[in-house]
């Protein structure tokens, strides 16, 4: 019996799901080739433009005079930039000056600003880098509005734009955001406003009383901040932080808290319930401590937290009138064993230190 082999519907169906795979994996095939042609053009455009441009920006460097430049074509100039934010990043003083001359030159500020509201998120983030090193006043508010997106690389590179700028202004406008915004790094945030360092301290002593009285959660995070940036607040700052009735406030302010006037506030911290705030009062005790804070310390080396006696032995350690023959009469005198293994055990470490 005579009969088709694609009268079957399965069959037919088969054909045609191997016809139409064959074809998107040609698709697929000439895609994959046309994303290699074009980036190896891309690849031969930059290289281009390096090896035109990289003997011009070396003139600069070397503030040796470069008066006639060639036209900087506009497929040209993502490049350029490329090359002109990487050796910007390399180098100080007067030789960053002689590249900002150039760039201007070029009306390279006037391109990243373009890239800064039309480009992709790659060429974005170049501008904003351009922009910075540029220190162009004209991309402030530009840069501000990139500050506040969502996209949390992006908006920390446009504050550190914007800190080139002018640091003041910029620590004034970014700080409650530094505070607010958990999703930024603090070792980036405080790398960043470290070169506005002088200029913060007197916005964070305007602006811990506010969060203290409004909002208190975000306290812990505006301490560590000002820890990173090893800021000394004002001691009627501090006694209001070290009164407050939330252990992580009392853990920030510990960290910072600095200078003998505030250890009458600090003894007492001695006994409290939160073994976390004990160990930061052990901490600070070591960095501020005299004579007076010797009983507290010993009475801190019978603690039932292990990094309580830990601490509690190093700061008694760290008080230039104690030393290792200090250690040991102290740990002859412990009726408390585990205190006296701790001041072994530290003793040790500072004997092989």
């Amino acid at each position: 019996m005579a009969y088709s082999t694609l009268s079957d519907p399965y069959l037919v169906v088969a054909f045609w799901t191997g016809i139409v795979a064959l074809g998107l994996t040609l698709l697929l095939g000439a895609q994959i080739v046309l994303l290699r042609m074009t980036l190896r053009r891309t690849e031969r455009r930059e290289q281009a433009v390096v090896s035109a441009w990289r003997p011009l920006l070396h003139a600069a460097l070397m503030e040796e005079p470069v008066d006639a430049l060639p036209v900087l074509q506009d497929a040209e100039r993502v490049p350029f930039l490329k090359l002109w934010v990487h050796l910007h990043a390399s180098v100080r003083g007067t030789a960053s000056g002689a590249l900002n001359q150039l760039a201007y030159r070029l009306e390279c500020d006037r391109h990243a600003r373009r890239l800064l509201k039309e480009g992709n998120r790659a060429e974005r983030l170049l501008s904003v880098l351009a922009l910075g090193h540029l220190r162009d006043a004209a991309s402030w508010e530009q840069l501000s509005a990139a500050a506040s997106e969502d996209d949390s690389v992006l908006s920390l590179n446009a504050i550190w734009a914007l800190v080139q700028i002018d640091g003041r202004k910029a620590a004034d406008l970014m700080l409650p955001r530094f505070i607010e915004r958990d999703d930024w790094p603090l070792a980036r945030v405080t790398t960043i406003l470290m070169e506005a360092r002088a200029d913060c301290l007197p916005l964070f002593a305007d602006i811990l009383p506010a969060l203290s009285a409004g909002r208190p959660q975000t306290l812990p995070r505006a301490l560590r901040i000002a820890e990173g940036l090893r800021l000394e607040l004002p001691p009627d700052v501090m006694r209001r932080l070290l009164q407050h009735a939330d252990a992580p406030v009392l853990v920030g302010a510990l960290r910072i808290a600095s200078g003998p006037e505030l250890l009458p506030l600090i003894r007492p911290l001695a006994e409290h319930a939160e073994w976390r705030v004990r160990v930061q009062v052990a901490k600070a005790l070591g960095r501020t401590g005299g004579r007076e804070e010797l009983a507290v310390l010993e009475r801190l080396l019978s603690d039932s937290q292990w990094w309580v006696r830990y601490r509690a032995a190093h700061a008694l350690a760290r008080l230039p009138f104690v030393g290792r023959e200090g250690l040991m009469d102290i740990a002859a005198r412990c009726s408390d064993r585990y205190a006296a293994d701790m001041l072994r055990q530290v003793s040790e470490e500072g004997a092989s230190a």
